[in-house]
């Protein structure tokens, strides 16, 4: 009991620290910036943060959610990403269990989070992030495998596809970044879970759409970014996805006979 403990009390401090990282990527990648040099600063007075206030999550409980230099309000964005990182990593081994398809879980929630940050700072996607975990994940699959064998690649095409033809049909509705996002998330789910994936994405999207609009914090015509609701699609899909599509089909089938 106490080394399970010890075990989920360090992944949740290792999501923690990675999921510092995913800020990082999430905020240099698309301003092409290097994730390694200049080391993090105060964006307002660009003081070099020190080691005590690098500390996820503490640091900004701790100092209040200020600088503590220039007293500037730090986004919750940061500690918000910081904590979510580390509970997705904690609780996957009791969703997933202690088996190689944690490193898919692992993998797939370090791409949601840098995605999730870089939407809603930019509502850009990079193709940086998208390519290199295409790659990842095939690599992944390669030795991770799935039934039946071209699942992945299935996946990849529908993923593709699905989005494509909403944006040419609807000139613009949705942008490049996600179709290729959603492509990416293909290669994990496999076919059938990218549309759930779709599904659930496109449904929670409406529902937070249309609840801005009547609280004016969502304009009309104006853009939104699209790639939160496809990263919470895509693990509800992943983690939850199988029981959904059976709950679905035996109730679908039960009342129509």
């Amino acid at each position: 009991m106490q080394l399970t403990i010890i075990l989920y009390t360090y992944i949740f401090i290792l999501g923690a620290t990675l999921g510092s990282f995913f800020n990082v990527v999430g905020l240099r990648v698309p301003l092409k910036k290097s994730i390694a040099y200049p080391s993090s600063a105060c964006p307002v007075c660009d003081k070099k943060l020190s080691p005590s206030e690098l500390i996820p999550i503490l640091s900004y409980v701790l100092q209040m959610g200020k600088c503590k230099n220039c007293k500037t309000t730090i986004s919750p964005l940061y500690p918000s990403m910081e904590l979510l990182t580390a509970i997705l990593f904690t609780i996957s081994p009791l969703l997933v269990g202690w088996s190689k398809e944690l490193i898919i879980a692992w993998s797939l929630i370090s791409l949601c989070m840098i995605v999730t940050v870089s939407d809603l700072k930019y509502m850009i996607i990079p193709d940086k992030v998208n390519l290199f975990f295409l790659v990842l994940f095939f690599i992944e699959r390669m030795f991770i495998r799935t039934e039946p064998w071209w699942d992945p690649i299935a996946g990849l095409i529908i993923g593709t596809l699905v989005p494509l033809v909403i944006i040419l049909v609807s000139r613009g509705g949705m942008g490049g970044g996600d179709m290729k996002l959603l492509a990416v998330f293909g290669v994990v789910l496999g076919w059938k879970l990218v549309l759930l994936t779709f599904f659930i994405a496109t449904l929670v999207g409406t529902i937070v759409g249309v609840a801005g609009m009547l609280t004016g914090s969502v304009k009309k015509g104006k853009p939104f970014p699209f790639g939160p609701f496809l990263v919470i699609g895509a693990l509800v899909a992943y983690f939850f996805g199988s029981d959904l599509i059976s709950l679905y089909m035996t109730t679908f089938f039960s009342y129509l006979y």
